[in-house]
């Protein structure tokens, strides 16, 4: 039928206790739940919205329109092109004259050690750690620091298995010492990480972890997920403090 409404369709993950918060969030945005499965730690949401008309009329002019700008420029190009060979071969001409003593010899520029980001030497980061988990802020640090190290003193909130696995978890992080109790600060994930991959030093090392259990944590920041308010690392190394 031509009136039949069509549409998209949004599966979202969440951590146990934030679901409430994304339901408002994506139904502010138009989207309508439709399915909701409870896990031990995380929950899935089933999202659909109307689709939105296309405007191919806009789309075919737009097209027709970038087709003609195209061929304009590939006639200018052309017709310019006589006078930019001239400018070349007096170009290569003079260079072919160069003797290579005269060229400087580039001297090799020393790259500094990476700073690892900490509470101590960085205010944006210590106040980030005392802010709401689904801060813009935590947006913000993500994107402008991406691939960069941070440190700081957190514990274990929650873990779980990660899928079918049994030595491979989804590993929930927080500031501070209160592990599962932790009510400040980002939500930090480790993703699909077993014990090996979290680099445990310090004096009396465990074969496993717990939630609860308190570590000085130095890890790569990754994506912040804005929809889970999940701000995702990649383990470098966990001591036990």
């Amino acid at each position: 039928m031509a009136d039949e409404i069509k549409y998209e369709y949004k599966t979202v993950r969440t951590v146990r206790g934030t679901h409430g918060l994304v339901i408002s969030k994506l139904q502010k945005d138009g989207w309508e739940l439709v399915e909701q499965t409870q896990g031990t730690l995380r929950s899935t949401l089933g999202f659909r919205r109307p689709k939105k008309p296309q405007p191919w009329l806009l789309i075919g002019s737009a097209v027709a329109v970038l087709v003609i700008l195209a061929i304009v420029i590939g006639v200018a190009s052309a017709l310019g092109d006589g006078g930019e060979e001239t400018d070349r071969a007096d170009k290569s001409t003079a260079a072919a004259s160069e003797k290579p003593a005269d060229r400087p010899t580039p001297t090799a520029a020393k790259s500094p050690a990476a700073k690892v980001i900490t509470p101590q030497n960085d205010p944006e980061f210590a106040a980030l750690l005392k802010a709401d988990y689904c801060d813009e802020a935590n947006l913000d640090f993500a994107a402008r620091h991406e691939g960069e190290k941070i440190a700081f003193d957190g514990s274990i909130m929650n873990m779980a298995p990660h899928g079918d696995y049994d030595t491979r978890y989804d590993i929930l992080l927080g500031p501070g010492d209160d592990g599962p109790n932790t009510a400040v600060g980002p939500a930090f994930k480790y993703e699909d990480a077993n014990i090996a991959d979290l680099e445990l030093t310090g004096k009396n090392i465990p074969a496993t972890v717990d939630p609860g259990d308190k570590f000085r944590f130095v890890a790569e920041v990754g994506e912040f997920n804005a929809t889970q308010c999940l701000f995702f690392l990649h383990p470098v190394s966990t001591e036990v403090r």
